[in-house]
């Protein structure tokens, strides 16, 4: 590389632009129109994730290394003579959000059209499915109608189960400008009290699953004040009065109905005559405070809201995963989505739904039929005109009649035998999916699996077959973000050993199996052009999906694509906007749909587990576990308690805790905190066996799901909670990785010369050389190192300092109370420097350095300020904003998703005493 690479992040949906420079340093580009300069912590940190040395570069059949044409060769002959034996839907793939969408086009022909089964399902089925099968129910079609400008446009943002702050900080500090430029007031949904939420104008925690009941609520008062929109609706929706009446029966004991015989019921859907007056039933009266008490929140605080969002024309309501990943998840994006219809705010400037997703290319995916009930393209099984259409483009001989299975079921499919192959592709289902344990379970007794990857998983330990894959920055491609832009990924650096990208892989399977013609692509120009193409075939206006104006893109173009946001049909002279502010939806008639919503109560036992993200790591950790600056703000998965449940369970502040639910139990540290809800609890997603001794938080949550969405509910699993006696407590370092004795529970944390562990002894230390032995284990030093040790047995301490060409190769302390641990940040600088004759009576002390100061975690990952760095500055120089400290330290100037914690610490240190 000579030049400057433009290309886009691999994470979330925000769909950020970088540049990348030969000498590999990573900026923003600040002229990608959607992050215009800004990066957030983890694409900041994307440099230093390309270390290649723990990468998969060689294909293994059976755990002995192939070379590609046998293990690719191999996987076409099972695929083929499972198919034969036991029919095409006995197969499955399961692919990623993290795909390009040139690798989902492959893969996905290849299943549908050629093996002749629906059975390839996507992890975006856990995060997104709920927005697709809701967009479908009320547009006719998978699309988000709002662009990237409407959050600066907008006067009133409503953010539902969506903590921007953490999960996608650029559009966040977007917000934040507009709120600064122009008064945006700012609305935040969520049970938890979340980043997002310390910075909003108004946070209301409702109650969890009880979404419904808040908007169906708000629907509810929209009618009841005259504000729904007659006259739009009268000309471009359906449906308004059955969603009514489903809205008007959310109580908690006067069950509030529309009456019978009321006219609204009989007359015309959309009559202005009847809901121009905003004429109230019998009962709606009492909306606010019934609606209020399923919700759990102050009626005088909802009905604030619900005054706000009636008053205000340019009203955008951002949703996420808090409104996805549950078993009403469909309901709850279509009552979203009722409220904006009934106002007729919907494409308009600052106005509509808008959902933002978790992965880099969710949209990409669906664009071409990822999801096991979709086909490419937006055409749909249950049209026999889009399945005709389809079979004759492809030239298919076997084109899936019906959908397929989707994940929570595919891998039942896989446990109880009728899948007998899989291919899974970018994905750690091992440890993301709901049931993990079970997941593998099927895994393990699978007759065949395939796994495509970067870097070695819970996953890949379990398959026959795996094949390195290129990964970002060594494969060209492109991604489609939250607005429906396309942007391209460029490769900058070769792939480490054989890793060959996924579209190539799939590719060359076809034509083993025996379609070469259908799979001679050569480049992925190619698969895209024939992507573009099919999104205009018998299209004709149908379809919203259509960027058919690039089909004839040569190979010098689709290298030079600028980012573009669809829809782009054959003859367009400019990209697509907002959508639908004048009707035109892909229905039968035209018209959107309004969907009753009813709402479910969630059964309530115990406590309810929350599971979601955290702000500096990615889904399994694969890429940001790579980075200690990335780790350095949240070391080790923590269990959020509010005080009051851990009381009454006897848990204290940091105390090792056993989570139990029906599907098993993890340990994980307690955080008490007041602004989590009475009982609820949350647990991150991110940790795995590779960085965890009890593994992914997925394994204890429960399988429910969506009934339309097929989505799974992660955040209300019932959960209970118990103190776990702890013997010991221990603090290791050492050059290598890799799993611990089981004596402990025990968290790896990358730091910069190796690996940090955390432990904490579930049985008693061993004795005499039995404790020898079992120290050596966990320092796992090579050959000829000298060892230091001391010991003090009747305060239970040990430590050992091992020292290897003169610098610390691995170092141990263990002590009965965590009191007796030296401090990390100190410890963390010793591990690899030299170690002079004159310090290493320090090495035990754990301190080699007098000058290494122990400063606390980082709060800002992009500029690296600790905690205790911030305090001292503001206390210091006095200073009185976060704007101050940004001048000082530079910190929360970039991606500014710390800044509800730089204003928790000004706060704190210029509180007054007493």
């Amino acid at each position: 590389m000579t030049e400057p690479v433009h290309t886009a992040c691999p994470y979330c949906g925000v769909g950020c632009g970088v540049v990348v420079q030969p000498d590999e340093t990573i900026k923003a580009d600040p002229l990608h129109p959607s992050n215009r300069g800004r990066l957030c912590s983890k694409g900041a940190a994307l440099a230093a994730t390309l270390d290649d040395s723990t990468r998969l570069t060689v294909p293994t059949v059976f755990g002995r290394e192939a070379d590609w044409d046998d293990a690719l060769r191999l996987v076409a002959d099972r695929f083929r003579e499972t198919i034969a034996a036991h029919g095409p839907d006995s197969v499955a793939f399961y692919v990623s959000g993290q795909c390009l969408t040139e690798d989902y086009y492959v893969a996905n022909k290849l299943m549908k059209g050629f093996i002749g089964s629906a059975n390839i399902d996507t992890n975006s089925r856990l995060c997104m499915a709920s927005s697709v099968a809701g967009h479908v129910r009320a547009f006719g079609e998978d699309v988000v109608p709002g662009v990237y400008e409407d959050w600066d446009e907008a006067d009133l943002v409503v953010l539902v189960g969506s903590n921007t702050a953490w999960c996608h900080p650029v559009l966040h500090q977007r917000l934040q400008a507009a709120r600064s430029a122009h008064g945006t007031k700012v609305v935040v949904l969520d049970p938890r009290r979340t980043a997002t939420a310390e910075t909003a104008d108004l946070h209301i925690p409702l109650a969890p699953g009880s979404d419904v009941a808040l908007f169906n609520g708000l629907l509810s008062y929209l009618y009841r004040t005259g504000k729904v929109d007659a006259a739009w609706i009268d000309r471009h929706a359906s449906g308004f009065a059955d969603a009514l009446e489903a809205a008007s029966a959310v109580t908690v004991e006067d069950r509030l109905c529309l009456a019978g015989e009321f006219a609204l019921g009989q007359r015309p859907v959309g009559s202005p005559s009847l809901v121009a007056k905003g004429r109230s039933p019998a009962g709606m009266e009492t909306t606010i405070e019934t609606v209020a008490a399923e919700c759990g929140v102050d009626p005088e605080v909802l009905e604030t809201f619900f005054d706000m969002f009636a008053k205000t024309e340019r009203v955008m309501t951002v949703y996420s995963q808090g409104v996805n990943q549950s078993s009403s998840g469909t309901d709850k994006v279509n009552a979203i989505v009722n409220c904006h219809l009934a106002t007729g705010r919907i494409g308009r400037p600052g106005a509509g739904p808008f959902s933002v997703t978790g992965q880099p290319n969710a949209m990409g995916g669906r664009e071409v039929g990822g999801l096991a009930n979709q086909l490419a393209a937006h055409m749909r099984f249950g049209d026999a005109a889009d399945r005709a259409a389809l079979r004759a483009f492809w030239k298919a001989p076997a084109l899936a009649e019906t959908p397929g299975l989707k994940a929570v079921e595919l891998f039942d499919a896989v446990l109880d035998g009728r899948i007998k192959a899989i291919w899974i592709v970018a994905t750690n289902p091992a440890a993301s999916m709901p049931r993990a344990g079970r997941v593998r379970e099927a895994l393990a007794a699978c007759p065949f699996v395939v796994v495509s990857d970067c870097w070695p998983t819970d996953t890949s330990a379990l398959a026959h077959v795996v094949l390195p894959a290129a990964g970002w920055g060594e494969k060209d491609g492109t991604v489609t973000n939250s607005e429906r832009r396309i942007s391209r990924q460029r490769a900058f650096r070769r792939p480490p050993g054989q890793a060959r990208p996924d579209w190539r892989q799939f590719a060359e399977v076809g034509r083993l199996m025996g379609w070469a013609d259908a799979f001679a692509w050569q480049t992925p120009a190619a698969v895209f052009r024939e992507h573009a193409a099919l999104s205009g075939h018998a299209n004709d206006g149908r379809r919203v999906f259509d960027i058919s104006a690039m089909a004839d893109v040569d190979e010098a173009g689709y290298a030079a694509m600028q980012p573009f946001r669809w829809p782009l049909p054959a003859g367009s002279s400019s990209e697509g906007g907002r959508l639908f502010a004048k009707g035109g939806f892909p229905t039968s008639d035209g018209r959107a749909r309004f969907v009753p919503t009813p709402y479910r109560p969630l059964p309530r036992t115990g406590l309810l587990l929350n599971t979601g993200r955290i702000r500096d790591q990615w889904h399994t950790m694969t890429r940001t576990g790579l980075s200690p600056a990335l780790m350095s703000h949240t070391p080790e998965p923590m269990l959020a308690m509010h005080p009051a449940d851990a009381a009454a369970a006897g848990i204290v502040q940091g105390a090792l805790t056993r989570l139990t639910t029906a599907e098993g139990n993890v340990l994980l540290r307690a955080e008490l905190r007041h602004t989590q809800r009475h009982g609820e609890v949350f647990a991150p997603m991110h940790w795995t066996d590779l960085f965890a001794s009890t593994g992914p938080v997925g394994r204890v949550v429960s399988a429910a799901v969506d009934p339309i969405s097929g989505q799974p509910d992660l955040k209300a699993t019932a959960a209970t909670a118990e103190p776990v006696t702890v013997y010991f407590h221990g603090l290791l370092l050492r050059r290598t990785g890799g799993a611990l004795s089981d004596i402990c529970h025990w968290v790896r944390v990358p730091v910069t010369e190796g690996q940090m562990y955390r432990l904490a002894g579930l049985r008693p230390l061993p004795v005499g050389g039995e404790l020898t032995r079992f120290a050596s284990a966990l320092l796992d030093l090579p050959a000829g190192t000298e060892w230091l040790e001391v010991s003090d047995k009747r305060r239970g301490v040990l430590r050992v300092a091992a020292v290897s060409d003169g610098a610390l190769e691995a170092c141990l302390f263990l002590a009965a109370d965590a009191s007796g641990l030296p401090n990390e940040a100190a410890l963390i600088p010793m591990l690899g420097a030299p170690v002079p004759d004159a310090t290493r009576t320090k090495l035990l002390a754990g301190r080699m350095y007098d000058a290494t100061a122990a400063e606390g975690p980082k709060v800002c990952a992009c500029f690296g300020v600790t905690r205790d760095a911030v305090r001292h500055a503001v206390a210091t120089h006095h200073l009185a904003s976060v704007q101050q400290i940004g001048v000082l330290l530079r910190a929360g100037t970039n991606c500014g998703s710390c800044i509800p914690e730089l204003e928790e610490i000004v706060r704190d240190v210029r509180m007054p005493a007493g």
